[in-house]
């Protein structure tokens, strides 16, 4: 008897395995497709361009309690996903720079220099060295630096000329001048800032190259104006002068390379607007063995009509230049150096006599 109870039980024990493996497991939960979804607060955007994406029911359950199953998302492919929002990606085309604004250059502060390579053109600066800008026009007219070698070019460096006798050293009959190398910049000067390093600012007063002060000192300042000097970059005229500071007079000297040693210890007068390519291609030497001269130096100005160019150079105080300043920032990056903005010029020689 005991033995049958024992057979029934044990027939009873595996018709309850049985059954149990034939009832179906419980529903897992649905397994994600791999699609980054936003859970963000509805102020920010989501992933599509600063559409909000929908939330799930499970986000908006409370923390730690579960929401309702959902159904599976179907997976699109990268390809199609992009196709999608493709219309709304797009980014637009980039804004066309503005284009740079010409103005005449003035005929007063424009100096002619005729050399036996070709005629270079210099923008005179007298907000800056009023004295020395002055010595030059007045040297021009009277036809002392007619003829006069360039009698000291260093490759690199500068090319020296303007002593009435062809030597260092040399100087016209009159007065020395006293130094200008520095000059007070203010806000009515029409100039550019290209860059703000920490307590200063560097740029161009219309096409010369200087630094200054920081530029919030103008409030403070009784004129309402900074301490700023020229910076000796390529194609800067200068006067030279001898070891001591006030002894500048004929002499003037032109960069063909920056040498920025020289700033504040020179007055600068200018910068060349054409021609820079002549001056880097005068003869070299200490004196050279075949020196240049400057055959014929003039201001615009006193250049009869018929003969005298059309000079125009890009306004720097304008939208259009800014541009041009921002894209060497963005070339040079951490080397960016006000040397590296260059000026465009445009010389339209007279029309040829009938």
């Amino acid at each position: 008897m005991i033995r049958v109870r024992t057979l029934m039980v044990a027939q009873v024990l595996v018709l309850v395995a049985v059954a149990a493996r034939a009832e179906p497991p419980p529903a897992a939960a649905p397994r994600s497709s791999g699609a980054v979804e936003s859970f963000s607060d509805p102020g920010q955007a989501g992933p599509a361009e600063g559409a909000q994406a929908p939330k799930s029911a499970d986000a908006a359950a409370p923390s730690g309690h579960p929401g309702p199953p959902r159904r599976p998302r179907r997976h699109r492919p990268a390809a199609a996903a992009a196709a999608a929002v493709a219309p709304a990606a797009a980014a637009a085309p980039p804004a066309p720079e503005p284009a740079p604004e010409w103005r005449t250059a003035d005929p007063d502060n424009t100096l002619v220099i005729e050399t036996s390579r070709g005629t270079v053109i210099v923008a005179l600066a007298p907000a800056v060295a009023p004295q020395s800008v002055e010595r030059v026009k007045r040297l021009a007219r009277l036809g002392i630096y007619d003829g006069l070698l360039f009698h000291r070019v260093i490759d690199g460096f500068v090319a020296q000329t303007g002593n009435p006798n062809n030597h260092d050293g040399g100087k016209s009959a009159e007065p020395n001048l006293p130094p200008e190398f520095t000059f007070r910049l203010g806000a009515d000067m029409p100039h550019v800032v290209a860059a703000r390093p920490a307590g200063g600012a560097t740029g161009l007063l219309q096409t010369l190259p200087y630094e200054s002060v920081a530029e919030d000192r103008m409030a403070g300042s009784p004129d309402h104006r900074i301490t700023a000097w020229g910076a000796f970059c390529a194609g800067v005229m200068g006067m030279g002068r001898d070891a001591s500071p006030d002894s500048g007079n004929s002499e003037i000297f032109f960069m063909r390379d920056p040498t920025r040693r020289l700033d504040r210890s020179y007055s600068p007068v200018g910068r060349v607007l054409s021609g820079l390519e002549i001056i880097r291609g005068l003869a070299v030497g200490e004196p050279p063995a075949a020196p240049d001269r400057m055959v014929r130096v003039r201001v615009l100005a006193d250049i009869p009509a018929p003969e005298r160019p059309t000079v125009e150079v890009v306004d720097t105080a304008g939208p259009g230049f800014r541009s041009v300043v921002e894209r060497a920032r963005l070339q040079r990056g951490a080397d960016f150096s006000v040397c590296d903005l260059e000026v465009p010029a445009r010389v339209t020689p007279p029309p040829p006599a009938p």
